[in-house]
């Protein structure tokens, strides 16, 4: 800030200190500066997730695959080597998924011609409606909006061709996905152990033990999760596939194969993959039908969202409702269908480590807070620097705590210690002089 001397032409710069700033605007200015900091590195993670969404997506569902599994592998008798154990389960993961594949792919190869046919008769009975109904559209209005609509499509030809092409691309990324996904999820459950360990020694030492205890309760959570999305999604499956089946809706295995994979999406999932079995009715079986199977949909919800989600998850992935509906909404809008995917899972897992880091030492069970008589040694323990059975305290060990002083502080230690020595015996050796004085 400049303003004029007392000479008219000469300026005197006057520096703002930090001193004469109010608090206030000191607060605000570093919050803003770690709000921005966080910003562009959440900006920069998601652009680099984005580019490499076919490596990193099969990854990520190896690892909530691996979570759910991890159990089956760790239950096989310890005779068996790990690494067929592991085989077998990731073969019997490839055996569901051709087994649905198949499932899903003879059905609609046998029911599609028939489909056809139930669509071909609807679409007449809509343009019967339309000439004989309120609206009253005459022939001619009806077949110039069907020439409007072939003319549409062939002027974006090129556009119908790039999204054939778009779709070979797909396929193909799919098919790489698969290998990668199934590659991952073998060693993630072969070494596991390994490369969480080598994951842990990125962490600063004196941090390791505590960020492995947040992160394995993490992984708690997040294999709690999958394996009760399982369920729940098996029970949506089979609701909405028994009704559609007693309701004789075509394509009965593939709305169940549809609808169990959709309910992995908490909530919304079941709705969007209840408006397929909706649309089949209303074209099959006529608009009672199609509100009868509308209605099993909505049944169907509500029991996930007030039955299923709060008993079956209690409180190993305490989510609220809103929560869930505002990542999932975040997730598709950021990442599409692999947002929406993974973003609960991840919030679950993010919510876990951050409660446990939050809590400390001191997120222990109610019957270790009230445990007062407690032994010597962990009183030992704790005063050393470690908590109740030689876990970490509050204090770390100095052996344990990493940097280029280390050597320093071992040698500042030890040259007190002999100064204390030394002046024990100057102590004493005058307290003898004194009894010897006496003594004369």
């Amino acid at each position: 800030m400049t303003t004029p001397g007392s000479h008219g032409g000469d300026a005197v710069t006057a520096t703002i200190t930090r001193a004469l700033l109010p608090a206030p605007i000191v607060l605000a200015a570093a919050w803003s500066a770690c709000l921005l900091l966080i910003a562009g590195g959440g900006w920069i993670l998601g652009q680099a997730i984005g580019r490499l969404s076919v490596i990193i997506a099969p990854i990520a569902i190896a690892v909530l695959l691996a979570a759910m599994l991890r159990p089956v592998v760790d239950r096989v008798p310890s005779r068996v080597p790990r690494a067929g154990a592991a085989l077998v389960v990731v073969l019997g993961v490839l055996a569901l998924v051709i087994g649905a594949l198949t499932a899903v792919a003879s059905q609609l190869a046998t029911g599609f011609p028939e489909m056809r046919e139930k669509l071909s008769s609807a679409t007449d009975s809509a343009l019967q409606w339309l000439e004989e109904g309120p609206l009253h559209l005459t022939a001619d209005r009806l077949q110039a909006a069907v020439t409007q609509a072939r003319g549409w499509i062939e002027s974006h030809s090129e556009a119908v061709a790039a999204g054939a092409v778009q779709f070979g691309h797909t396929a193909v990324d799919a098919v790489a996905g698969l290998l990668i996904c199934l590659v991952s999820l073998f060693f993630f459950l072969y070494h596991g152990e390994k490369l969480w360990a080598f994951f842990v020694r990125w962490f600063p030492r004196v941090g390791r033990e505590r960020a492995d205890r947040a992160f394995r309760q993490g992984w708690v959570s997040l294999g709690a999760y999958t394996r009760t999305q399982l369920i729940v999604a098996a029970i949506n499956a089979a609701g909405v596939g028994i009704g559609a089946a007693v309701l004789r809706v075509p394509f009965v295995i593939p709305i169940v194969v549809v609808v169990f994979l959709a309910s992995f999406v908490p909530i919304i999932g079941i709705l969007v993959a209840g408006s397929i079995p909706t649309v089949l009715a209303l074209v099959e079986r006529g608009p009672v039908i199609a509100v009868a199977m509308l209605a099993i949909v909505v049944v169907v919800h509500q029991l996930e969202s007030h039955v299923l989600q709060p008993v079956l998850m209690g409180h190993a992935v305490s989510l609220h409702p809103l929560a869930v509906i505002v990542v999932v909404a975040a997730g598709t809008y950021l990442f599409g269908i692999v947002g929406a995917l993974f973003a609960v899972p991840v919030t679950a897992m993010v919510n876990a480590v951050v409660r446990s880091l939050a809590g400390g030492d001191d997120n222990r069970g109610d019957d270790d807070r009230g445990d007062d008589d407690r032994g010597d040694d962990d009183r030992g323990d704790v005063e050393r620097g470690g908590g109740p059975g030689g876990e970490p305290g509050l204090v770390p060990v100095r052996g344990e705590v990493s940097g280029p002083d280390a050597g320093g502080a071992d040698a500042a230690e030890n040259d007190a210690a002999e100064n204390d020595a030394a002046e024990d015996d100057a102590a004493e050796s005058d307290r003898n002089d004194v009894d010897d004085v006496r003594n004369r």
